[in-house]
């Protein structure tokens, strides 16, 4: 598979994707994933970085996150998955590459589009039958936006509420339970390519505006409908995950 283009313009949301090398299932014991974010933890307090969501599956991570310098959020993850993995590779006393590749990044317009973007994340693990809540699953940011989780926080909460205009913090956890709570209800879990295999995802303007910026590199395609358009790469796609990616096999807390 060819290599995952990565475009990174200066203030933009990011929705950083990275799966386990040959979709193995690396992040499958409940400590591998608490390890994998206390790593997060450390990162964030040495580089300027806003991470604004997360959810750690156990064959791949997102995060969302946003950074004014992109470089910051490169060497964010160059320092997170390095450590992780060679602290993995030396208790599981392994060789050989931990992760497929380069990670993939999607720019998300500050908009509903964010918090749309964000309910997705939040269902990943209701999604392959792992669990019925994502309160349930304690490897995700629901628990610090619902202000569950005190110790550890990761996430630049009161940022999330700035992108999501200003709202206060009762307003946002109401509406975000209000839309996970629906899509749940109405079993609406299918899998959205756009928000893991596309470049940008806003209204029209703001991915042609994101085509514009970096325009010439690739080639780009442009589509949508209904406010939500995307933009790809059509040289080299990034196939993040297949269905059979999200079929999440779990074990039990060693």
């Amino acid at each position: 598979m060819p290599r995952a283009n990565r475009y990174f313009v200066a203030g933009q949301i990011y929705h950083l994707t990275h799966r386990c090398h040959d979709r193995q299932f690396h992040l499958k014991f409940a400590r591998d994933r608490s390890a994998y974010r206390m790593k997060l933890w450390q990162a964030l307090g040495q580089f300027d970085v806003s991470l604004l969501d997360y959810c750690l599956t156990s064959n791949h991570v997102h995060l969302l996150t946003r950074a004014e310098d992109t470089e910051q959020i490169s060497c964010f993850m160059q320092k997170v998955a390095g450590e992780f993995a060679q602290g993995y590779n030396r208790r599981k006393h392994r060789s050989g590459a931990f992760w497929e590749d380069r990670f993939h990044s999607t720019m998300i317009q500050p908009d509903g589009h964010l918090h749309r973007c964000m309910v997705y994340l939040a269902l990943n693990m209701v999604r392959c039958g792992a669990v019925e809540h994502p309160r349930q699953w304690p490897w995700c940011g629901y628990q610090e936006l619902m202000g569950l989780r005190q110790r550890f926080r990761l996430l630049d909460f009161e940022h999330v509420l700035e992108l999501m205009g200003g709202i206060s913090a009762s307003e946002f956890r109401l509406n975000h339970e209000a839309a996970i709570y629906k899509r749940i209800a109405r079993k609406e879990l299918q899998r959205e390519p756009k928000w893991t295999e596309s470049i940008a995802v806003g209204v029209e303007d703001y991915v042609r505006e994101r085509a514009a910026q970096i325009r010439g590199r690739q080639q780009l395609e442009i589509e949508g409908s209904d406010g939500t358009w995307t933009l790809k790469d059509a040289a080299t796609p990034y196939i993040a995950f297949s269905e059979t990616d999200t079929r999440c096999k779990l074990a039990p807390k060693p």
